[in-house]
């Protein structure tokens, strides 16, 4: 009896297992070399809005300061609140706080209807070493801005009002009646600001 000699199909699979296996293995690699590049991208955003940020709070806090000292003249109020009268210097604060992010900061003071600041932060990390070519010494870099906004209204005095009566402060629809001789519960910055991130 004469035996039919069997195709051996296990040798004939085993190059198709190993192309596909390489497949798989490149694209785990290359998802891997995309979840570095964002997470090194996402920490660059977090390091710009928390510098932009702590900029603008730190000049939030000055403006605050200086409408404490100008309480009691209610014409210097509108520039106040429109951001006028103190140093725009909060960049300082922005390296500190990029730092803290891993990250270093080129950092602007903005002038206009709502003052604040324009940060640019670039990871001290590269992306690091992956299958994709050129990324080995790449910085992700992101960009946030903050603004000042006053969130306070008043009615001018007119020419004849009395010195000793100061104007309604409504912030946020809560009103401040401030009286001159005991000036101990003024607005905080936060009553008299908001701080935040804009497009």
């Amino acid at each position: 009896m004469t035996r039919t000699p069997r195709h051996d199909d296990a040798g004939q699979a085993f190059p198709i297992y190993i192309t596909v296996v390489a497949g798989l293995l490149f694209l785990a690699f290359a998802f891997l070399a995309v979840g570095q590049a964002g997470a090194n991208r996402n920490g660059a955003q977090t390091a710009a809005d928390a510098a932009a940020l702590a900029a603008a709070l730190d000049t939030r806090d000055q403006l605050r300061d200086e409408w404490v000292k100008n309480v009691l003249d209610p014409t210097k109020w509108r520039a106040i609140f429109n951001g006028l009268g103190v140093p725009f210097d909060g960049c300082a604060r922005a390296d500190q706080l990029a730092a803290q992010n891993d990250a270093t900061v080129d950092c602007a003071a903005l002038t206009g209807t709502l003052p604040g600041y324009k940060v640019e932060a670039t990871t001290n990390k590269t992306v690091g070493d992956s299958i994709v070519p050129g990324t080995e010494d790449k910085r992700s870099v992101q960009q946030a801005t903050a603004v000042i906004e006053a969130v306070c209204d008043f009615e001018p005095p007119g020419v004849d009002a009395d010195a000793d009566v100061l104007p309604v402060l409504t912030c946020d629809e809560r009103k401040w009646t401030l009286d001159p001789r005991h000036l101990k519960d003024l607005p905080k910055p936060e009553d008299l600001f908001d701080v935040h991130l804009a497009d």
